[in-house]
């Protein structure tokens, strides 16, 4: 802890203490050398010990001092006070991105990924400076008042991760990588993994796991199947799922490779985001030539399952296994060699396609997961060798042995002897009445080859439009989309397919596939998502689409996301409905509270009171509850009052003067009250 007016490095003045964290106190400063406002970054003591963890701080910060750029909040000085280690960087006036979450329980689409792009390029900058962040998360986005997003802590997460220092310092195990939950190799694309949770938040306000400690959520992490944000918010658009499902990747080959393609691709959903453009990466396209050691090393499949030690606190992490510094070096040399402390059994890796299973109304995306598994010790390879060539040569003599009888060079016991003068070798092929007779002669090479070629269409009717998309795709046909509208049929729904689910096609052939536009929206409108929008945004919004407002009811509301805000709408968001047609709504009712002093009666309030006069004192909600009734002789005298469904009110003070001539003066003070919200 600093004292206010300390001046830092006779430089810095601090102000005022704005934050704190598991690793530091952060105060507002004047830099009296340029005239102006900075943020002064003050370690926490027991970090300012640790010889090693300041040695790689100072190295990180340094690094991240030479990054500039409009996302990210500049580093401007590193340096020491009285022990205690500072970072001095912009000062950015606004909240962090966790807060805005908590404040608007979720955010839009739009807007979340208009911050998404803003803090992907500031990463993107720093990625091609070398520096990776290892710690994204919303706590460390922070969104200034005129909307500027800006990422900050570079450095002080891989300085950390090289030390012994315990999660509740490292920050937020809800965002972490699965390599870096196992404590293994970390890079650009761990900061993907991290930002893509990120957007996931801002999408729903919640993270994907949650758990009772924080390596149970870890283990999910490396474990657990990646849900959907569609889960929670079905009407995110189809190409935002698929971005933070790509993001999320269990195996970093499969996620977004570098930050540009991420920025393009947040880019191309702003304009189309219902299109299917995100590209998924599968398995073949994964460089074929990494050996399966290099896989190991890296520890993107853990070698066997993850069990939870206790407590977690005291579970330091992992220093780099190869004692060496990823800024410098962030490829493995070339002449390491793992020696094991006893013999390993070869292994391979499997690529397993769990079954995708569809919800009504959403694309699921279709993924993979890695599984391990041993190879047995099986039979001696010559063995195997020698049978393979006995069964080859026995087949090849079944297959002469029946070939001779067919054209008759072998006769069995009960076989007419041929006559003399038919020719030895003439087959006749009679038709028979049911079979055509071409069908009983032998099909060509070519024909046999054709047919294995064949691949069974799967059948997409009834199917969401990216759904059948995706079948189709990945069993190898290409796909032309064609769009009528349907009265029964709901929008973006396969209404018919050619060739028909179920028959063959050849792979990479065109399926037409049929889908509905839905009913006829000529002169009707669309319906808005109303829903977590606050009553006078609900009227701003109802009018300006040239929809009526409906019945209004009000009902007490468990979660504060829910106080104040829709909680349902009669009439779900994307229906078209006419202009006249009422939407009704249920809405959460607010909650608010009143906290401050009664104080005695100004001098422009009645010049003639008295201290210690008996004053009763009365306070009203706006609705005529009386929260407040009681004689004070002692002001001020101090009220709180929570869960008022009222936001205004009125306090009354009634008494007596006592004048100098003796006489009695009634006395009636009103004086009107603001609540605020829970």
């Amino acid at each position: 802890m600093i004292n206010i007016g300390t001046l830092v490095a006779d430089r810095y003045e601090i102000l005022d203490k704005i934050g704190t964290g598991g690793m530091s106190d952060v105060y507002k400063a004047k830099d009296h050398k340029l005239n102006r406002l900075v943020a002064v970054k003050m370690l926490k003591t027991e970090l300012s010990e640790n010889a090693d963890f300041v040695s790689k701080f100072r190295v990180e910060a340094q690094a991240a001092a030479g990054l500039m750029h409009p996302n990210v909040v500049n580093v401007y000085d590193v340096g020491e006070e009285k022990g205690v280690n500072y970072i001095v960087m912009e000062l950015v006036d606004g909240i962090t991105l966790k807060k805005y979450i908590e404040k608007k329980a979720r955010l839009s689409v739009k807007e979340a990924i208009s911050i998404a792009i803003q803090v992907s390029m500031g990463l993107e900058a720093a990625h091609k400076n070398h520096i990776i962040h290892r710690d994204i998360k919303p706590q460390n986005i922070i969104i200034s008042k005129e909307g500027k997003v800006k990422v900050t802590d570079f450095g002080i997460a891989k300085a950390a991760t090289s030390n012994t220092i315990t999660s509740n310092v490292m920050g937020s195990v809800h965002y972490t990588s699965p390599e870096q939950a196992r404590g293994g190799y970390s890079d650009e694309k761990s900061d993907i993994y991290s930002l893509g949770v990120t957007i996931f938040e801002m999408l729903t306000g919640r993270v994907p796991f949650t758990g009772e400690t924080t390596v149970a959520i870890a283990i999910k992490h490396i474990q657990s199947e990646m849900p959907s944000p569609c889960e929670y918010v079905p009407e995110i658009p189809v190409s935002v799922e698929q971005i933070v499902m790509k993001c999320c990747e269990k195996s970093p080959d499969r996620r977004y490779q570098n930050m540009s393609d991420l920025i393009a691709d947040l880019k191309q959903s702003l304009l189309h985001p219902d299109d299917d453009f995100v590209k998924v990466i599968r398995e073949e396209e994964i460089s074929p030539t990494m050996p399966i050691e290099d896989l190991h090393a890296r520890e993107e499949y853990p070698q066997e399952p993850y069990d939870e030690p206790a407590p977690y606190e005291e579970e330091p992490y992992e220093e780099d296994r190869y004692g060496r510094d990823y800024y410098e070096q962030e490829e493995y040399p070339e002449d390491y060699e793992e020696v094991p402390e006893e013999p390993v059994r070869k292994r391979k890796v499997v690529r397993k396609k769990k079954e995708t299973v569809s919800k009504p109304r959403r694309k699921k995306v279709v993924r993979k997961v890695y599984e391990d598994e041993y190879e047995s010790p099986g039979i001696d390879s010559k063995w195997i060798s020698l049978v393979i060539i006995l069964g080859a040569v026995l087949i090849g003599m079944l297959v002469i042995f029946f070939a001779a009888r067919r054209l008759g060079l072998i006769g069995g016991e009960n076989d007419p002897a041929p006559a003399s003068s038919a020719p030895p070798i003439i087959i006749e092929q009679e038709a028979s009445e049911n079979v055509p007779a071409e069908t009983g002669t032998p099909a060509s090479t070519e024909e046999t080859q054709a047919a294995e070629d064949d691949v069974v269409v799967p059948n997409v009717v009834d199917q969401k439009k990216d759904i059948a998309r995706g079948r189709l795709e990945y069993q190898g046909f290409k796909v032309n989309v064609m769009e009528k509208p349907d009265d029964e049929i709901e929008k973006d729904y396969v209404i018919s397919q050619d060739p028909a689910g179920q028959s063959t096609a050849k792979e990479g052939s065109v399926i037409t596939l049929t889908v509905s536009t839905g009913p006829d929206t000529e002169g009707k409108v669309r319906v808005p998502n109303l829903l977590y929008r606050t009553e006078e945004e609900v009227r701003q919004i109802l009018e300006d689409n040239e929809l009526t407002l409906g019945e209004i009811t009000y009902v007490d509301a468990e979660e504060a996301a829910h106080k104040g805000r829709v909680i349902t709408q009669s009439v779900p968001d994307g229906e078209y409905i006419e202009k006249e047609e009422p939407i009704d709504l249920t809405i959460g009712k607010k909650s608010y509270m009143y906290a401050s002093d009664i104080t005695a009666p100004t001098a422009a309030e009645d010049p003639q009171y008295a201290a210690g006069t008996p004053v009763y004192v009365v306070i009203w909600t706006a609705s005529g509850e009386k929260k407040f009734d009681q004689v004070l002789s002692t002001l001020p005298y101090p009220v709180q009052f929570k869960g008022m469904s009222d936001d205004h009110g009125r306090l009354e003070m009634a008494y007596t003067n006592i004048l100098p001539d003796g006489t009695a003066q009634q006395q009636h003070i009103v004086r009107e009250l603001t609540f605020t919200a829970e």
